[in-house]
Order: C-alpha cells, then sequence, then structure tokens
C-alpha cells in the first residue's frame, strides 16, 4: 500500500493565537514596484507571455493571503508602463526605453482585468518629479521630458526631477495623471515619498532662479517648496474628483512628519529625516484640506526602535490624519533582518493598528518580500489575520448612498454543498451605482442574523454574479444565508431575504460502521501538540478533509483532491493553537465521518 505522510504546520507565529475580532472593513494592499524590475517584470528580457504568467503569479498569491489592493507601479522616471500618447515606454518591460512589449499588449489594461476579476482594487502608482535616476547611465528616449523640456528640470546629482517650482511642470504632471483617469478604469491614483530630493551630503538643490521667478511673494524659501507641492497634490485631486469623482487619490508619505521639539510641539517623540523640513512634504495639511482620500504613512521601522518607533509613530499619525483615511504602509521587507524584526513584530504591527480606530488598514512594500513568506509572515495573514474577507472602508466625502437591497435568494442544498442564487439588483445611472459585487453571509443553527458581524461573511463576489457555491458546510445541522450588493466605493445595501437548509450530512457515529470501514482515527487522543490522522481508502475517489474548531469554523484543509487507494496519514501540528475540542471531517463517496479531536495543551 501507499502511504501519504503530509506535515501541516497551521500556525507559525505564536502571537497570533490570542483572540481578536476582526474588522468587517480593511484596506489590505500591496506595492508591486516596476523601477529596476523589483517586483515585476522580474527581468527586462521576459517576452510578453511571460510577464502575463509573472503578474498572474503574483496576484493568485496576493488573492490568497487576503489583499485586496494593488499600488502597481506605471511611472517611475517620466516613462510608462502603459501606452501612453506623453510619455515613452518604460526601459523595465522590453530593456529599451520607448519600446513597447512585443507580441504588443497594455500591462495596465492587463493588470486591471487581473485585479479586477480577483475582486482586488488597482491603485495606479505615479512617481510625480522624478524624470532621471542618474544622468550618467541613462538611455533615454526622443519624447522624454528631459529631452522635450530640459528647462522644467531641477539638477541634485546625478538625479533629475521636474522642479515643483514651475508651473509648467506641475501641469505636465497632473497631465500625465489625468491621461491615465480618463483612459483606464483605475480604482485610484498612487503617489509615493519622491518630492523634493531626499537631503545627501554634499548635495544642494539650485532653485534659486525658480524661486526668484515664482516665488508668489512668499518670503520663506522653505514655505514656498512646501506651498508648490501643495499646489500640486491639490491640483491633482482636484482634477479627479472634477473628472472622476469615484476614484480615490492617495499619497504615501515618508514616516516621520516632523521630530517633536520646542519649536515644533506637534511633531512625534522621533529623531529621524523630516518630510516637512527635509523633502517639504506636509502630508497632514493634504488630508486635512481634502486633497487626498488616504495617507500611506512608511513606518518601517520595529516597535521600540529609539529613533522611530512604530509604536508612537502610529498613534501620531492616528491623532493626525482627519476626515480622510489612514492606512500604514508597513515594511515587509526587514522581516527577519534582525532579532528585532522577528516572527511577532509585524504581526503585533497589525493588531495594534486594529485597536486603533484611526487606522483603517496596511499596505505592504514590497511584493516579493511579501511572497517569500518572511519568517512565515504571508502564512499568518492567510491563516489568521487576514484569513477572513472584508469590505474596503467606505469614503463618506464622495458618496454614501447604498445599493438597493437584493431579492430573491434560494439555497440548494446537493451532496457537494449549497447552492445560492438570487436576482440581479437595479442601479442608478452614475458611476458609483454599478454593483461591484455581493456580500455573502452565514449563520450556524439559531444564531441572529447580524450582518455587521465580520465573522459571518463567507464569501464577496468579485463582480455583480448572481449565484455562489458554499463547498465548506462545517458541521451545523442547519445554515442561514442573507445577501448584500455593494458598490464601487463599498457602500452596503440591506441584507436580502434570509434562506435557510438543512445541512448535517454526517453519516453515524465515531464508532459508526463506516468509520470503521475506513478506520479513520487519530492517535494520541487526547494530544498535546500533535497528532496521528489517518484512514484508510478502499478505491480511488475524490477525498475531502479539514478540520473545524468549536464554532464549527474551519481552521485548516488538509486534503480536497482525488487520492488513491491506500493508508493516508497526516500529522497535524496543533501546538500553537488554544486547547480545546477539535473535529476532523472527512467526506468520501460512501458519506461523511467527523473525529472529535481533544487538544490538552
Amino acid at each position: 500500500m501507499k502511504k501519504f505522510i503530509t506535515i501541516v504546520f497551521l500556525l507559525l507565529i505564536p502571537i497570533l493565537i490570542f483572540a481578536q475580532n476582526l474588522p468587517k472593513r480593511e484596506f489590505r494592499g500591496a506595492w508591486i514596484a516596476t523601477v529596476s524590475n523589483i517586483d515585476w517584470p522580474s527581468s527586462k528580457t521576459l517576452s510578453t507571455s511571460q510577464q502575463q504568467a509573472e503578474l498572474i503569479n503574483i496576484l493568485n498569491q496576493h488573492q490568497q493571503a487576503g489583499i485586496n489592493a494593488i499600488m502597481l507601479q506605471i511611472r517611475t522616471n517620466g516613462d510608462a508602463l502603459y501606452a501612453s500618447p506623453i510619455e515613452p515606454w518604460a526601459e523595465w518591460l522590453t530593456g529599451k526605453q520607448g519600446q513597447a512589449p512585443s507580441p504588443y499588449y497594455d500591462p495596465l489594461t492587463f493588470a486591471i482585468t487581473e485585479c479586477h476579476k480577483r475582486g482586488i482594487e488597482l491603485h495606479a502608482w505615479f512617481n510625480p518629479y522624478r524624470a532621471v535616476s542618474n544622468v550618467t547611465t541613462a538611455s533615454l528616449a526622443a519624447n522624454h521630458v528631459a529631452n522635450k523640456n530640459p528647462e522644467w528640470l531641477l539638477a541634485f546629482g546625478n538625479l533629475r526631477i521636474l522642479d515643483p517650482g514651475k508651473a509648467e511642470a506641475r501641469a505636465y504632471v497632473t497631465k500625465v495623471v489625468m491621461d491615465v483617469v480618463r483612459r483606464y478604469d483605475i480604482d485610484g491614483v498612487h503617489f509615493d515619498d519622491y518630492f523634493y530630493p531626499y537631503p545627501s551630503t554634499g548635495l544642494s538643490i539650485d532653485d534659486d532662479e525658480t524661486f526668484l521667478k515664482n516665488g508668489r511673494g512668499i518670503k520663506n524659501k522653505a514655505d514656498w517648496r512646501r506651498d508648490n507641492v501643495n499646489l500640486l497634490i491639490q491640483m491633482v485631486g482636484d482634477s479627479i474628483k472634477n473628472t472622476k469623482d469615484y476614484l480615490k487619490f492617495g499619497v504615501s508619505p515618508f514616516g516621520i512628519w516632523q521630530n517633536k521639539t520646542p519649536t515644533q510641539p506637534e511633531g512625534s517623540a522621533t529623531n529621524g529625516t523630516q518630510s516637512y523640513s527635509d523633502i517639504f512634504a506636509d502630508s497632514p495639511t493634504w488630508a486635512r484640506q481634502g486633497y487626498v482620500d488616504y495617507l500611506v504613512p512608511q513606518l518601517y521601522w520595529y516597535i521600540g526602535y529609539t529613533i522611530a518607533d512604530y509604536a508612537i509613530l502610529a498613534t501620531w499619525w492616528g491623532q493626525n490624519v482627519s476626515d480622510r483615511h489612514l492606512y500604514i504602509g508597513q515594511g515587509a521587507y526587514r522581516i527577519g533582518a534582525d532579532a528585532n524584526w522577528n516572527a511577532a513584530q509585524m504581526p503585533t504591527q497589525i493588531r495594534q493598528n486594529r485597536n486603533n480606530p484611526k487606522i483603517k488598514g496596511s499596505v505592504y512594500y514590497n511584493t516579493n518580500s511579501l511572497l517569500k513568506n518572511p519568517l512565515g509572515f504571508r502564512d499568518s495573514l492567510k491563516i489568521n489575520l487576514y484569513s477572513k474577507p472584508v469590505l474596503m472602508p467606505t469614503m463618506p466625502w464622495k458618496d454614501t448612498s447604498p445599493p438597493t437591497t437584493p431579492q430573491g435568494l434560494l439555497a440548494t442544498k446537493s451532496n457537494n454543498g449549497v447552492s445560492l442564487t438570487w436576482q440581479k439588483v437595479a442601479t442608478g445611472s452614475k458611476p458609483t451605482d454599478k454593483i461591484r459585487g455581493y456580500v455573502v453571509y452565514r449563520f450556524a443553527d439559531n444564531n441572529n442574523i447580524d450582518i455587521n458581524k465580520a465573522e459571518a461573511i463567507r464569501y464577496i463576489t468579485p463582480n455583480d454574479t448572481t449565484a455562489y457555491f458554499d463547498s465548506d458546510l462545517g458541521l451545523a445541522n442547519k445554515l442561514t444565508y442573507v445577501i448584500t450588493a455593494i458598490d464601487r466605493l463599498h457602500n452596503e445595501s440591506n441584507a436580502s431575504n434570509p434562506t435557510s437548509i438543512e445541512t448535517l450530512r454526517v453519516v453515524g457515529t465515531e464508532k459508526s460502521q463506516f468509520q470503521d470501514q475506513i478506520g479513520f482515527l487519530n492517535a494520541p487522543n487526547p494530544f498535546q501538540g500533535k497528532t496521528l490522522i489517518s484512514y484508510q481508502l478502499s478505491k480511488n475517489q475524490r477525498v475531502s478533509l479539514i478540520i473545524v474548531n468549536e464554532m464549527g469554523l474551519t481552521i485548516q484543509t488538509l486534503a480536497d483532491e482525488n487520492q488513491n487507494q491506500g493508508i493516508h496519514e497526516y500529522l497535524w501540528d496543533g501546538s500553537l493553537l488554544k486547547q480545546g475540542q477539535y473535529t476532523a471531517i472527512l467526506a468520501l463517496e460512501g458519506g461523511i465521518v467527523f473525529r472529535k479531536m481533544l487538544l490538552t495543551q
């Protein structure tokens, strides 16, 4: 007989075992950096099909980990990762700036389609000012802004940026952004943290002439530089609102606004680079004035770091971002870098975020680091922190009108699960009225129907389909379903009519004849840490084996596949779970059996 032994590690990070209420709404983003082929595409030499396959794999893995938003970098150095009539193709696609992919495709269109197929938002990430990273090595296309309008550039060593003090440069950036806004079905526009250059020893910004000609009556150059950046953020924000008011606009500023000093009592208790005075970015003002819809400060430090303590900064941003959303930029690339970045560090940060009502979610930098599963962190997202689907936080300053309540929900039981169908919801004429998807809620036995319970969310459809199949029914005798509709901005309708169905399919008891025939057992039982679950198949067949907790919620799927005749064994490691009763449920062609297991640690 062929024996299969699977080692199952359920939970990799001990701190995750403590209970915490999951949010019903949360922004769960990830940056995909394209500059220098950091995340995607991984090489300048990939073919079109290879680029597409690589992105699909990235999005699949992000979806599995619970990510619901992607910040895709489409403009790195005055270039375009899309078919732009204004700027040249990015060299990261083909190895040569200005050269289109061959066979031809539009990467942004492709990315939007693949994201939306998975229920993931796509925010187009622009670097607004950077034109040339290194003038000594760059090979620029003829239509690059540095060749067409060199008078707009500001030098800083080998770096060239569009001069924020020139109205023509600000107008140009806005034109580039709005071209994408008008032509592509993106969900948001996203700027990174690069405004004026970060300080560098021996280098200075030579913008005296611009200040003299375009000072607008401002006497202090630092104030003038901040005002230049403010003008761009306001111009872009207003342009987006006037064109597609449902699109989100956000910026990811450097993590420290200003250090707290006697002359700046409003700063944070930190001692690092300051975005306000070093790169002239006054991001709290952008939120306060309503120029942006969200901020994502980059808090790439650990809790307790004396120069920039994560906990201190997260609290500070929560106190200083008003009327707009606050998400935290998480440094996934730092996990495992040293003893401070141990397996518990980032899960602790995420849970601290959830305890702060002003923090609406997180965005992870960078994609490659996250997908490498450093110290099991991606597993902790999938199994624990992001184990349940969530809705996006709403933006009431954009729209508050909920969709029409869905009608006609029906449930039909089959051997493999429950089929749900419902009627399509009628919508209005505004773009925000469009149904983005439906939220399926499930309640066990006689539990009261309450769609405010995040744990009741079974699934969120990625489109306006009118059907869902629930294949994992757990142990409940009866399940009750309702659905709601959500629009593009995740405003949610009232719950549909409830529909209930008897679902218990368990054959016999633990001492049933069928149980004995397949030898379904675990040993030891009770157990501490690990137990061996085994069964014997008399023929090849489809098998499903899951572990559920006392609430009937699935903890882990151990098998969901066709298996060969013979003995199958799974060494299940529950050492990081809380003690109590768990149940192994085995579904075969002949029926379903269960095995109660007592974890006594």
